[in-house]
């Protein structure tokens, strides 16, 4: 461990715009929209991304229904995560402090689905049977940019409306076209369900580069198709990067489903690790190691295939078949295959380090990160630090220091 090199802290600065007060904006935004009859049973679509402020801006929404007459209650709407099951999905919900206790309404679950008409689509179109039974949908999602393909539509109320409603039957009917069908038929396939009425509004909510809620816009679903693009553009102007392109070795801390819907966010990371496709341009990262999973993955390690070296730790908490099944119904598997697993987190980076062929540890130029929703504050080797010297977004916050206690371990992330 000797021979590795020490860390120093740094800030990385972004733009912080933010929503101050997140229920009163969420109670504005709902309030406009929600237009329906007295006593009309509402269903509430909840997704499986880990938002900043989640808990907040579904209970709140929940009660502004509520308090407009609806009986309100609350489904999964996120495909095949959860392991394809009804008590995977309300598992990750309650992971999310989404319970029937804190949101004072029903969770109901299932992976049963209804089909809808489909005319003129390439593909059936599915919907969970809890909501085609509702007088009406309200969708709660994250616009952002999305981990396997670039285009008008991407992470979003689009995307929740086909494959998350749909369920896993919407994901396997999707996801066997590959890339075309979450560019190109996912549009076509909301058009439909959009059409439909069943869809009351969306909730669309946009984060800034530290995790925090930036904007929060309740959009009728008439005009869901026209006013994505432009939240998605903005998503895209807020989302994070690491300071440097060339780096030997990324040190992540954790992966996991509630940090990306890959575990590890690839337009940070400039790997998408799907045959036929294109690699981003950058960064260019030589190795790539991940030392954990977050609990709130459930043990769906799909991301571990993004990266060269893990950890033991990381490996003995992968649940194989919720990473399996949610790996199988996307179609990219190279995600979800486990790379080298060592023992420590040291070992982990020196297998890393001598796989980017680094002859010299201390000339590597060596980032470690939280995760790849975190990039406000990194550490970084003497290398990388000497390279950001006159970065204008990179602020050193202290001198370097070993990275490893004596076991091995990576010493806690400072800040």
């Amino acid at each position: 461990m000797t021979s590795l090199p020490p860390l120093q802290r740094l800030r990385v600065s972004f733009s912080a715009q933010h929503v101050e007060n997140v229920a009163d904006t969420v109670r504005s935004q709902v309030e406009a929209v929600a237009q329906f009859p007295r006593g009309a049973r509402l269903a509430v679509a909840v997704g499986s991304r880990g938002l900043a402020n989640l808990a907040t801006i579904v209970r709140t929404t929940v009660g502004v229904l509520q308090a407009r007459g609806a009986s309100v209650f609350i489904i999964p709407a996120m495909g095949s995560h959860g392991g394809a099951t009804a008590e995977g999905q309300r598992d990750v919900l309650a992971g999310y402090g989404i319970t029937e206790a804190a949101m004072g309404c029903p969770i109901l679950a299932t992976m049963d689905v209804v089909e809808l008409p489909a005319s003129g689509l390439e593909h059936p179109l599915f919907l969970d049977r809890h909501a085609a039974a509702a007088d009406g949908i309200v969708l709660i999602n994250r616009i952002k940019p999305h981990t396997d393909y670039h285009g008008p539509y991407e992470s979003g109320l689009v995307k929740m409306a086909v494959i998350g409603l749909g369920k896993q039957a919407a994901a396997l009917a999707v996801h066997r076209f590959g890339v075309r069908g979450l560019r190109d038929l996912i549009p076509l396939a909301a058009h439909h369900l959009l059409a439909s009425g069943r869809i009351l509004f969306g909730l669309a909510v946009v984060e800034n580069a530290y995790d925090a809620t930036a904007v929060l816009e309740a959009i009728p679903a008439a005009r869901i198709l026209d006013r994505e693009p432009a939240l998605l553009e903005l998503a895209r102007r807020h989302l994070p990067r690491l300071p440097l392109d060339e780096i030997d070795v990324l040190v992540v801390d954790r992966l996991g489903k509630n940090i990306s819907g890959t575990g590890l966010d690839t337009n940070i990371i400039g790997r998408l690790r799907i045959p036929g496709e294109p690699e981003p341009a950058s960064p260019r990262i030589k190795s790539i190691v991940v030392t954990d999973l977050t609990d709130e993955s459930h043990g769906n390690a799909v991301g571990t295939g993004l990266a060269d070296v893990v950890t033991a730790r990381l490996a003995s908490k992968i649940d194989r078949h919720a990473t399996y099944v949610n790996a199988a119904t996307a179609g990219f598997i190279e995600r979800a295959k486990l790379p080298l697993a060592a023992p420590t987190d040291a070992a982990a980076l020196e297998l890393a380090l001598r796989a980017s062929a680094c002859l010299d540890f201390s000339t590597a130029r060596i980032l470690r990160i939280r995760d790849t929703l975190h990039l406000g504050e990194i550490l970084a080797s003497p290398a990388a630090v000497a390279a950001l010297r006159d970065h204008p977004d990179v602020t050193v916050l202290g001198p370097p220091a070993p990275a490893f206690d004596d076991t091995g371990s990576l010493r806690p992330f400072a800040g």
